[in-house]
């Protein structure tokens, strides 16, 4: 069963007068435990797809799928606990809580969840999977720049999200610490089942996915390797 389907999706924006076409006619169906890396220009609609994943903004036109429900037919509310719930995000430029320790940051979605998960055990596991437990009651301000992607990683899978959506998250990191990151999340994908959506500029990062999209002028085109 494919975990997220895009049916003929488009999806344009106003600037001033002009319409400005983002996505056009995009048809992609992912599995579980993919680790699709998606590659394009900056304005090449990889935000817009992004976003769309996420539910925080809807197609003009065609379907999108997640775990078989129609985004496009949940409410505001059934929107906001699909993002608590079952998607996880890594950003370019971390977004951890500085005046939280790691182990509270990596806490923080199970919080906004009211997850019953057992909170202690689970966010152990994650750290220790990163390498990172030992540095639990660190702050980020403590921490390198590769370390806080780590942290921002097992904050992003502490609860067992379906989907994980990375945005450039080696942006930020010299090459050793970027291929580092993107072996972990390539990792975590089989691991955890998780399907893991990557996009970056870096023709290099892009080579990791076993799955290799490039969006140009709003038109997605898988390349088989």
């Amino acid at each position: 069963m494919a975990i997220i389907q895009f049916i003929d999706v488009h999806k344009s924006y106003q600037n001033g007068t002009t319409s400005v076409i983002a996505l056009q006619g995009v048809n992609l169906s992912f599995d579980a435990g993919d680790f699709v890396t998606i590659m394009g220009p900056s304005g090449g609609g990889k935000t817009t797809l992004l976003n769309l994943l996420a539910g925080l903004d809807l197609p003009d036109q065609g379907q999108i799928f997640l775990q078989e429900r129609k985004i496009s037919e949940l409410s505001d509310h059934d929107l906001t606990l699909l993002r608590r719930k079952e998607i996880g995000f890594v950003f370019q430029f971390f977004n951890l809580m500085p005046t939280l320790t790691i182990q509270e940051n990596v806490e923080l979605p199970l919080l906004l969840a009211h997850s019953s998960k057992i909170k202690g055990s689970r966010v152990q596991i994650l750290l220790e999977y990163v390498g990172l437990w030992h540095r639990a009651n660190s702050f980020p301000a403590e921490l390198s720049g590769g370390e806080m992607q780590r942290v921002a990683i097992a904050r992003a899978l502490v609860h067992q999200p379906v989907i994980l959506l990375a945005d450039e998250p080696t942006g930020n990191l010299d090459s050793e610490n970027g291929r580092k990151i993107i072996q972990l999340m390539k990792r975590a994908a089989t691991d955890f089942k998780t399907t893991v959506i990557l996009v970056t500029h870096n023709p290099q990062v892009a080579t990791y996915g076993n799955r290799h999209f490039e969006i140009r002028d709003g038109k997605l085109t898988e390349i088989k390797q």
